[in-house]
């Protein structure tokens, strides 16, 4: 498997995921993202739906109690557990695959909906083509929903990578996406509480696309 997600080195600060996720409690809680729970209705019902860097399953464990058809991916194989656990304590079922973007044959890929929450951590040379993958595998009147942090959230300083190259910005995905396929691109601030790993004032941004 690559290690570009599940172990990466931005401006000294080396990161391993496995080792992030082994704390007994769940690092960004059990709970689903407060983005995604407002952005819900832009999704396809009960649709096949795409889960990516998934971690703990938060997300994916909470669209599968809605009645989506959920598949989930994340690098690290300590959080995949964590997720299982998670969808077996509220009994939903969840396909559980440990994998990064760089693993995946996105041309073998289609989903109703494709869901990212706080994927923050591809290098920017390397995020518009992880973002054209993402919309050709989203089936046509499909949705692409993405939620995550704006360069602001380095002066915050309550969660996220340090490298301000690796933060999202409303014209990044206008660079990618046409004006008819964005519904959402919106950037504001707000508090987090989602465990210990999202925490405080943050900078964030909504964005979802009808591909």
């Amino acid at each position: 498997m690559s290690r570009v997600l599940l172990q990466h080195k931005i401006k000294g600060w080396m990161v391993d995921w496995d080792e992030r996720f082994s704390i007994e409690d769940y690092l960004f809680g059990a709970e689903p993202a407060q983005a995604l729970v407002n952005l819900e209705h832009y999704l396809i019902p009960q649709g096949n739906t795409l889960v990516i860097a998934d971690g703990e399953g938060r997300n994916s464990v909470y669209l599968a109690s809605k009645g989506f058809k959920v598949t989930a991916t994340d690098a690290s194989t300590v959080a995949s557990v964590k997720a299982k656990a998670l969808a077996a304590s509220r009994n939903v079922e969840v396909n559980y695959q440990v994998a990064d973007f760089f693993d995946i044959d996105w041309s073998t890929q289609q989903y109703d909906n494709i869901v990212g929450i706080f994927f923050q951590f591809v290098p920017p040379d390397k995020i518009k083509h992880v973002l054209m993958n993402l919309r050709s595998a989203t089936n046509k009147g499909g949705t692409l929903l993405i939620h995550g942090y704006t360069p602001q959230q380095i002066e915050l300083a309550t969660g996220g990578p340090k490298d301000v190259s690796l933060m999202y910005t409303k014209e990044l995905f206008e660079d990618v996406f046409e004006p008819k396929e964005i519904l959402v691109n919106k950037e504001y601030q707000m508090q987090l509480s989602e465990g210990s790993g999202h925490k405080g004032q943050s900078a964030l941004i909504d964005f979802v696309a009808k591909c």
